[in-house]
């Protein structure tokens, strides 16, 4: 039986206060012209398929829209769409989606993913072997070749082929990887447009910036939130579907999930167990898996994201178009972490934002097959305060070299370089403060970022003379002395290792700090008698007339685990030996 049009919105929150985590989509309600036309009306069905998923048989719920004429004499391509982490088919973000395409003519299929809102199964974290085989199914159903439990077929989907419907799609964190998992076993999607999600899951809950192949320091905060949201599952959707519980480990993940979970919280990394959560997550991962997807791809990043930052997207950018795959990628303002600017995605009215009008062309060329439509350049980004985006043929490149001095100033010559050492000492609790990770999505206040004297150190430009532009990821070159280190650094538990922070402030001409979108790059260094470089996180920000870099390396975080012991660091510099900082500039330079 079909629904009328539009559920209000719903927001999803957990008892213990956890908000809506992982899928800030703002997505308003479908509003303005379609492309090729007025908007139309549209029925919604609710149905449900029953699938098999990582060894268990389980109910999806979903909703088909069909856009009034569309029939098997007038068939349209289709959208695929499921919500964030804690979310569902119902929820604001999610239904807008179903919505916004289908006035606009597309037959949408939005779905509750597996674990979430009625659908069964366990969480498992977007594996393509589960959660991508159960999409795979529904493209089965848009095809025609596979009924809904009540019978319910389609005949009014373009197809490709006999079993080949032309299908596309959309949406954002959990729903962005289910995307690129489901076309790593299905071939049949045309066209992907992943929003905010991550490329290697190891890095985004345990990240090391030094080296991906020694374990990361653990981004507690944001994981154990995510963890309470899986875990109260069955109390904030109660059910009694029995695919929905393990009975061998957590309440409502699958096994490896909830291990992963337990030995990040435990504050050991033992070899063998280590190195098998690594693989585990890697392995539900786009990092393991994109040498298998060949649907074109336009990714869409947040710069204000402190979960899966702009580097993760870089990652999928960079190996997709490697392989030739038609790729694009837009630095949107808004993610996880909030950020959203007037102007910015709404598909309330999508023809009127930048990436509204982007998504519009891509569908519109890979599933409309309009040959005209611009699907725009291959690199976008989001300039605060200008109009409009910036663009380029490719991200850009680090531009600039700076030097860290002994006296605490970053120069732009190595010959300026004093000689001179400095040390700090973590203490056993943490001392720098970034982000109360969960503060945004729950109203709370979070407190300016902070470092104490003593447990950091900082090298500081001198007053820019210009505005400088910076659009892209920072690298630092480091060597630090950490004798304490050295002890310990080889026990056979990663934990022992040394623990910092690099991170790059904006100093105001008064003094005042900001640490941009609160990102900071976590190190667990793989051996302090060597030099070793650190990626930090992407960024887009402008320093302007009279400001100062500062470039910070610091003990602890306190949305991150730290130092196992007190750890002293020292850090030595000569002009013929010295850290260095590169800066991918676009405009102005650092003098």
């Amino acid at each position: 039986m079909s629904r009328a049009v539009p559920r209000p919105r719903k927001l999803l929150a957990l008892a213990a206060g956890a908000a809506a985590l992982a899928a800030p989509l703002a997505l308003a309600a479908p509003a303005g012209a379609a492309p090729a036309g007025e908007v139309g009306t549209y029925t919604v069905t609710p149905l449900k398929f029953t699938v098999e998923a990582g060894g268990r048989r389980c109910a999806v719920d979903a909703d088909l829209y069909r856009p009034a004429g569309v029939d098997a004499e007038h068939p349209a391509p289709a959208v695929l769409a499921t919500n964030g982490f804690g979310g569902s088919k119902s929820d604001g973000s999610t239904d807008a989606i179903g919505r916004a395409f289908a006035e606009r003519g597309y037959v949408g299929l939005v779905y509750s993913g597996l674990g979430f809102g009625k659908t069964g199964c366990l969480i498992s974290l977007d594996d393509p072997e589960t959660d991508g085989r159960a999409a795979s199914r529904l493209v089965d159903f848009l095809a025609g070749t596979r009924a809904a439990d009540d019978g319910t077929r389609v005949d009014f989907v373009t197809r490709d082929g006999a079993d080949d419907p032309r299908v596309g799609m959309v949406g954002g964190s959990y729903g962005g990887a289910v995307q690129l998992a489901t076309a790593s076993v299905d071939p049949r999607l045309d066209a992907l447009v992943p929003l905010i999600t991550w490329n290697d899951l190891a890095y985004s809950l345990s990240p090391n910036a030094a080296d991906r192949a020694t374990p990361g320091v653990f981004k507690w905060q944001w994981a154990n939130g995510f963890y309470l949201m899986g875990e109260g599952q069955p109390l904030l959707v109660p059910s009694l579907d029995p695919s929905r519980i393990n009975a061998l480990g957590c309440l409502h993940f699958t096994t490896d999930a909830c291990e992963t979970v337990r030995l990040l919280n435990s504050g050991r990394l033992p070899g063998a167990a280590t190195a098998k959560m690594l693989a585990y997550a890697r392995s539900v991962s786009p990092v393991s898996y994109l040498d298998r997807v060949t649907a074109p791809t336009l990714i869409v990043q947040g710069q204000s994201d402190t979960l899966f930052n702009l580097n993760e997207a870089r990652a999928t950018y960079d190996r997709l178009r490697e392989r030739g795959v038609d790729t694009r990628m837009i630095w949107q303002s808004w993610g996880h972490s909030g950020g959203q600017k007037p102007g910015e995605l709404d598909l309330g009215n999508p023809e009127g934002s930048y990436v509204g009008q982007r998504i519009l062309a891509w569908f519109d060329r890979y599933l409309r097959k309009d040959a005209a439509a611009d699907t725009g350049p291959a690199f976008a980004w989001y300039r605060e305060g200008e109009d409009g985006y910036g663009t380029a043929d490719e991200v850009p490149a680090l531009s600039q070299e700076l030097y860290l001095s002994g006296n605490g100033k970053l120069v732009d010559d190595r010959a300026k370089v004093a000689r001179g050492s400095r040390t700090y000492t973590n203490w056993l609790v943490p001392t720098s403060h970034s982000e109360s990770s969960l503060a945004g999505v729950i109203g709370l206040p979070d407190p300016r970022p902070y470092d104490t004297p003593g447990t950091h150190l900082g090298w500081t430009s001198a007053p820019l003379t210009a505005p400088v532009d910076l659009v892209g990821a920072p690298k630092a070159t480091l060597r630090v002395v950490s004798p304490a280190t050295e002890r310990v650094q080889d026990s056979g538990d990663a934990a022992d290792k040394l623990v910092l922070f690099a991170k790059l402030y904006d100093v105001a001409p008064d003094g005042t700090k900001t640490l941009v979108n609160r990102l900071v790059a976590p190190v667990r260094v793989p051996d302090v008698t060597r030099p070793f470089t650190v990626e930090l996180p992407g960024i887009v920000h402008r320093y302007e007339t009279g400001h100062r870099l500062e470039f910070v390396i610091a003990a602890s975080d306190t949305a991150y685990s730290g130092n196992r012991g007190i750890k002293p660091v020292t850090v030595v510099s000569a002009p013929g030996s010295t850290g260095t900082l590169s800066l991918p500039l676009v405009r102005g330079r650092v003098g």
